[in-house]
């Protein structure tokens, strides 16, 4: 995860979660996965390739209740438009479905145009934009940016 995307420039710069900068924060981050897994009926998922490629990226499910998870993905730079985040988010969309959840949403940068067409093309709707609603720590910008707010109703 550290080598592949979580300590990468490019990948992590409209993220909202800090660029990882040592092995241990990749570790935490673990630590934290674990913790949703043993709360939650799902969590965090690695993406591998199908080839036996090894490790693309990540995606999955973050609860907020029951019935309303936030999900999202991240790619290493050499899966970037190959199909792979429309397959991630496709797939983990249908995990969702059968964990409960009612209400599919994902937040993108309101520049991140190639993340808006992958929820696009999964059916998420844009349900408009949150105004300096969050913060995008690899950008070094001060304070909230633009994001835009998609759902899908499942």
């Amino acid at each position: 995860m550290f080598a592949r995307y979580a300590n990468d420039i490019d990948v992590t710069r409209l993220l909202g979660w800090p660029r990882h900068l040592s092995v241990d924060a990749t570790r935490a981050f673990i630590d934290i996965s674990d913790a949703d897994w043993a709360r939650w009926p799902a969590g965090p998922y690695l993406v591998e390739a199908r080839d036996g490629g090894g490790l693309l990226g990540a995606t999955g499910l973050g609860f907020e209740t029951p019935f309303r998870a936030a999900t999202g993905f991240v790619l290493a730079k050499n899966a970037w438009g190959r199909g792979y985040a429309t397959e991630a988010l496709r797939a983990v969309t249908r995990v969702a479905a059968g964990a409960g959840v009612v209400r599919l949403y994902a937040l993108c940068h309101a520049d991140h145009r190639a993340s808006a067409r992958v929820l696009e093309k999964c059916e998420f709707t844009c349900e408009g934009i949150l105004k300096r609603y969050a913060e995008f720590p690899n950008l070094g910008v001060e304070g909230p940016s633009d994001v835009l707010c998609y759902a899908r109703i499942l």
